[in-house]
């Protein structure tokens, strides 16, 4: 199909404020001062880094820094980035002043325009990474033109401004993104998990949940949900979607009617075939995803059951997952070391996953810990006191994990590291390796968030896998 028209006129000479000096706030302000809109960016920072990219932004969009709370005069729509919390001071001035608040990806609903690519959303606590890249996998392999977009790193006001002669688009999307974007209605969309998390910026668990099954409303094709969490099932039963649209479910077991599960090591659709009461169709293998951990596992069905909503054929979804790499720090295997395997899942920054994660294996020497964010550990280490073997903690609230095994798991191990420098973390890794045997897994499964000792999950990720090669290459001095 030939690139789709934009819609200009609704923001033509219109005085738009941009909350946000990063990379959503930086593309909103181009995209919308580009279709003719007065854009003033404000930011409260006012570092050197700030007034760089504040001086490159364009000579047509006025730049106020050190002032987040002040609404500029005239304003008629305010465009937040998506950390921005709703009760900043900003905000209630938009909303006394009868202003209008949505995210960019509400403005790129809204610019997207005659003939533009349908979106397939995905959206959950955990995995909503790996499973729209899993999706773009699997469209890809059926030869249609799309992108992985969205929360996932490239901002989605770009790519609908591209031109790009997209057939479909592969769209995560964050609580944060679903709370400012109320017109986004997908083809289909999922939602993979609900568990606790950013509930200092949502205020509590309903208006999470509730955020999260904005995902649904108005979809045209098919709502996925998780069989196995049942707060998914019932944000499908309050949404309003369009007559037609199906509630479909994915399970790690057998899948019953309108369902995508597992058979014998088979991924199974009995949701979009003909006669789905006697007939199933195999779609591909378990071993065809990687790695084929549980959670993995239904991530690879949530984004088959999307594929498979759009018209996908069973080959592609076969083709798209075995072509499929996770990206970094995601369960990924480092090394063996004396038959112990080290895996680094960095990106476990809450509970939740890392209880997936735990759930991979048999037998762990577990390090964790790192930034709380106010979670509590007693359900984590209750469902996974059995596999652990040992545990070494780290980071600023490593006492609230130590405390939790304490009271739940009391004959496991604990080495509890009292450091936070960069030496930290080779020396948890040596830790480990001493608390493990043959057979067992060293797994890096923080269950917190990295700030307090590294830049971002990723570095601490990095941390680790230097440590095991060091480890493996036997260079084991002490820091």
């Amino acid at each position: 199909m030939a690139g789709h028209q934009v819609t200009t006129s609704e923001f033509n000479g219109k005085h738009i404020t941009v909350a946000g000096l990063g990379v959503s706030g930086v593309s909103a302000a181009r995209a919308l001062a580009g279709l003719g809109a007065r854009v003033t960016v404000v930011d409260g920072g006012d570092s050197v880094a700030l007034r760089e990219r504040a001086a490159g932004i364009g000579d047509d969009i006025a730049v106020r820094l050190g002032d987040a709370e002040t609404l500029p005069e005239g304003t008629d729509l305010v465009v937040t980035s998506p950390g921005w919390r709703p009760d900043s001071p900003l905000f209630a001035a938009a909303a006394a002043a009868g202003v209008e608040v949505v995210g960019d990806v509400e403005i790129a609903w809204r610019i997207r325009g005659e003939g533009a690519p349908p979106w397939l959303a995905v959206t959950g606590t955990n995995g909503k990474t790996t499973t729209v890249q899993m999706l773009a996998s699997i469209l890809e392999a059926a030869g249609l033109r799309t992108a992985a977009v969205g929360n996932i790193g490239t901002p989605i006001v770009d790519v609908v401004l591209s031109q790009e002669p997209y057939d479909v688009l592969a769209v995560e999307l964050s609580s944060y993104q679903l709370h400012w974007a109320p017109s986004v209605r997908a083809h289909s969309a999922a939602v993979l998990n609900l568990a606790p998390d950013h509930l200092d910026w949502h205020g509590s668990m309903a208006a999470y949940a509730a955020d999260k099954g904005r995902v649904y409303e108005g979809n045209q094709v098919a709502c996925v949900y998780n069989t196995a969490d049942v707060r998914t099932e019932q944000l499908v039963r309050d949404a309003d979607v369009e007559e037609g649209c199906r509630a479909i479910g994915f399970t790690l077991g057998a899948p019953g009617l309108s369902e995508l599960g597992v058979v014998d090591g088979i991924l199974v659709d009995r949701a979009f075939v003909a006669d789905r009461q006697r007939n199933a169709q195999e779609l591909a293998e378990v071993s065809d995803i990687r790695p084929p951990a549980p959670h993995n596992i239904a991530n690879a069905l949530a984004a088959a059951a999307l594929a498979r909503a759009f018209g996908v054929e069973p080959k592609a979804v076969r083709d798209g997952l075995r072509a499929f790499r996770p990206d970094a720090h995601r369960i990924a295997h480092v090394a063996d070391v004396a038959g112990v395997a080290y895996v680094d899942d960095s990106k476990a920054t809450n509970t939740h996953a890392a209880e997936a994660s735990l759930a991979s294996y048999e037998s762990i020497v577990w390090i964790a810990g790192g930034l709380a964010k106010g979670a509590t550990f007693d359900e984590l280490v209750t469902r996974s006191a059995k596999r652990l073997r040992g545990a070494v903690l780290i980071g600023a609230d490593r006492a609230l994990i130590k405390e939790a095994l304490a009271r739940h798991a009391p004959d496991v191990p604990v080495v509890d590291l009292d450091r936070t420098d960069t030496g930290a973390m080779a020396e948890a890794v040596r830790e480990a390796a001493r608390l493990a045997g043959e057979g067992d897994t060293v797994l890096m499964a923080p269950a917190c968030a990295s700030m307090d000792m590294f830049t971002n999950y990723g570095e601490r990720g990095e941390a680790f896998a230097a440590a095991v090669r060091e480890l493996a290459s036997g260079r084991t001095t002490k820091e």
